[in-house]
């Protein structure tokens, strides 16, 4: 549970777990493939066919208050698509 941070559940990805049987999860920058295809098929009891992943670099923001501008930046992240072999799936509503 250590390289996977947290499973991304938006409608985009809600609509490709439905249809392709692809499942996104935030994961740590320092984490490989191999890494996030362990975790996963420890966590859910799932074969992973392959796994896509992308880091997303933080944004520079500002924001006007009373005291001045501040700027800052937002975190960078890595995200990972996974896709399962036909016939696995992943429930996250089911710990609710």
């Amino acid at each position: 549970m250590d390289i996977l941070i947290k499973p991304i559940v938006t409608e985009k990805m809600t609509e490709q777990a439905e249809k392709l049987n692809r499942y996104g999860f935030l994961v740590r920058r320092e984490a490989d493939k191999k890494q996030i295809k362990q975790a996963v098929e420890e966590l859910y009891n799932v074969s992973v066919s392959s796994i896509n992943t992308m880091v997303y670099g933080g944004k520079n923001k500002s924001r006007y208050t009373k005291a001045g501008v501040i700027s800052g930046r937002t975190a960078a992240y890595k995200k990972a698509v996974i896709t399962l072999v036909d016939g696995d799936a992943i429930d996250f509503y089911s710990n609710i």
